[in-house]
């Protein structure tokens, strides 16, 4: 038994890589960047809220458990900035990332890789909640720290129009409420058009 708890600590020691990877977005109206271990917390907060807010007919047990496995391929892939030409085979590397941990002998999750398959694929209606509040998020954050990333990033508006327009179709008045707060972020000059 103590061999299995040693490999569950080493399983642990891996998910805590999670921490290290940096994203984008800062924390806190600029402080600091945020990391993906943070950001997986607040996906999962902020899904779980938006699910009660809208009312909708989910599995909160599958939402939360999709958030949490949301960016385990991270660790080995790294994050990729929602605006980078070079993010269509992120999920290629961040799958490997995942199937690796799967294989961990201090996994006792059978399902991680098909539960990170699914929030992946967006078909469920878990899976396209979790995809808006993933899209969201580093945008309020944005606001917050008064585009700061945009700025480092030489992001443009039609950019964030661009990434943020599906969710017309999933929330409309969510999707309002998110122009508007890009307009006043170009207002103040946060974000160049």
């Amino acid at each position: 038994m103590s061999e299995a708890f040693e490999q569950m600590n080493q399983f642990f020691n891996e998910l805590d890589g999670l921490k290290l990877v940096e994203r984008k977005s800062y924390i806190g109206g600029g402080v600091r960047r945020e990391n993906s271990a943070e950001h997986s917390w607040q996906l999962a907060m902020a899904a779980w809220q938006l699910a009660r807010r809208f009312d909708l007919a989910l599995d909160e047990e599958k939402l939360l458990k999709m958030a949490l496995v949301h960016d385990l391929g991270e660790i080995d892939a790294g994050d990729t900035f929602l605006y980078a030409t070079e993010r269509a085979d992120a999920h290629i590397a961040e799958r490997n990332g995942v199937l690796r941990l799967a294989e961990h002998p201090g996994n006792t999750v059978p399902e991680l890789t098909e539960v990170w398959d699914e929030q992946e694929s967006g078909v469920s209606p878990e899976a396209r909640l979790l995809k808006v509040v993933d899209r969201i998020l580093p945008l309020l954050l944005n606001i917050e720290s008064e585009g700061r990333a945009w700025r480092d990033m030489g992001v443009k508006a039609g950019q964030v129009r661009e990434k943020h327009a599906f969710i017309a179709d999933e929330f409309p008045d969510l999707h309002g409420w998110l122009m508007q707060k890009i307009e006043r972020a170009i207002a103040l000059g946060w974000l160049p058009e």
